[in-house]
């Protein structure tokens, strides 16, 4: 199947993948394609295979990646993402080959997962199969997986500031979000929203809008977290469950 490369001149025309359907994200979706507009100028790809859903890669050199990550020359993927019928196909190692293509003149490839296959993170198994190895952590549980095109290269770490796991709010619900997703929009700024009012309890809510807003983060990630108390209660959108748990 044919590799379609998102850029200025198409993306008002292609879909994006995620929440094609969904009328809940809609302002989030234009909000993920205005953002994608400006970082195209800065080496962001975004890579799909020509399909309706989701079955994509989005990379951009380190230098220019909102995560808190050091290095250089290396290309950083962000979103990775391969679902349902499209699974199992040979899908996405034909993605990482073209990530792969594209990085041809840097040191190497790197990207940010966990322990175990989490919700919105890149699959560590597939990683671990296609030769990536763990070259720093993070609490409570990222990993920073990397794969070498210069065997003499050094890696890349995480900014010793996103390695706690904590935020500094220890009051209430703290989230984090920023439109590389086009999900966020709608469950953190309107569904957290009640959700916190209903529980009468204080809620702060920061929208990452920067690579400098991403460099600060008290976690290696910038699509979506929300904490309690200060301490990281989830990465998920649908973050009720895990509050209440908590919460009661």
């Amino acid at each position: 199947m044919e590799i379609i490369k998102l850029a200025e001149e198409n993306i008002h025309d292609e879909h994006i993948c995620c929440a094609i359907s969904d009328k809940k994200c809609v302002d989030g979706y234009e909000k993920k394609k205005e953002w994608l507009k400006k970082e195209f100028r800065n080496g962001y790809n975004f890579q799909k295979v020509n399909v309706r859903g989701k079955v994509f890669i989005e990379y951009v050199p380190i230098e220019n990646s909102w995560l808190p990550i050091t290095g250089k020359n290396f290309m950083v993927v962000n979103c990775f993402w391969v679902s349902g019928q499209f699974k199992g196909k040979g899908n996405g190692k034909k993605l990482l080959e073209q990530c792969l293509t594209d990085s041809k003149e840097m040191d190497g490839i790197i990207a940010v997962s966990s322990d175990k296959k989490r919700p919105f993170m890149t699959d560590p198994k597939f990683l671990k199969h296609q030769g990536f190895e763990i070259i720093d952590e993070a609490e409570p549980y990222f990993k920073l997986w990397g794969l070498k095109i210069n065997p003499k290269a050094e890696f890349p770490k995480f900014i010793e500031s996103s390695k706690s796991g904590k935020c500094p709010n220890s009051q209430g619900i703290t989230a984090y979000y920023s439109n590389t997703c086009p999900f966020t929009e709608y469950y953190t700024n309107r569904l957290l929203r009640e959700y916190a009012k209903k529980k009468n309890i204080p809620l702060e809510i920061n929208q990452i809008k920067s690579q400098e807003d991403g460099r600060r983060m008290p976690i290696p990630w910038v699509i979506n977290s929300v904490f309690y108390k200060g301490e990281l209660v989830s990465l998920e959108m649908k973050v009720e469950r895990h509050l209440e748990k908590l919460i009661g």
